[in-house]
């Protein structure tokens, strides 16, 4: 097929990419305004956003994929004590009820420690803390009441 007689070869096809913007030595960047498009979307202005729900065509959402972020736990380099030992003693031979709990706040204390959370081990372990306290002056209390009342006891079948 042959050219038509009045067809310029050397001129570009208003169909392709339009001619760059004009020069100006003092812009660094193309001046703001709309550019014709020849994708055949519409036309944006330069250097604006695009808002949120614009996706690859007009009127439809963008569906977006966020890469997956490995999170690995770090254990703290100065550990926060657990009192582990304390609070099986206070179970044990103090305060059952409180000893318990302190040994729960202990377990929490350690893990906290293994998965790198400063602020969560330090609370875990003043709460552990302040319950094995309680916990040891409650059974120090019971040891003196049961050993005066014995004593009180004793003294008192010795005298009739």
């Amino acid at each position: 097929m042959e050219p038509q007689e009045n067809w310029n070869t050397s001129e570009k096809s208003k169909l392709l990419q339009p001619g760059p913007p004009p020069y100006q030595d003092h812009l660094s960047h193309p001046p703001p305004g709309n550019f014709q498009s020849t994708s055949g979307y519409q036309a944006q202005q330069y250097g604006a956003s695009v808002p949120y729900g614009q996706g690859p065509y007009p009127g439809h959402p963008a569906v977006t994929v966020q890469p997956a972020v490995y999170v690995t736990a770090i254990p703290l380099v100065y550990p926060v004590p657990d009192y582990l030992g304390y609070s099986i003693f206070t179970m044990l031979c103090c305060c059952l009820p409180l000893g318990i709990a302190a040994l729960v706040f202990s377990l929490n204390t350690r893990s906290a420690n293994l998965s790198g959370q400063q602020q969560l081990a330090e609370t875990n372990s003043k709460t552990a803390l302040t319950l094995n306290h309680t916990a040891l002056g409650i059974g120090i209390v019971i040891m003196v009441l049961y050993i005066t009342l014995i004593a009180v006891n004793s003294k008192h079948h010795l005298h009739e």
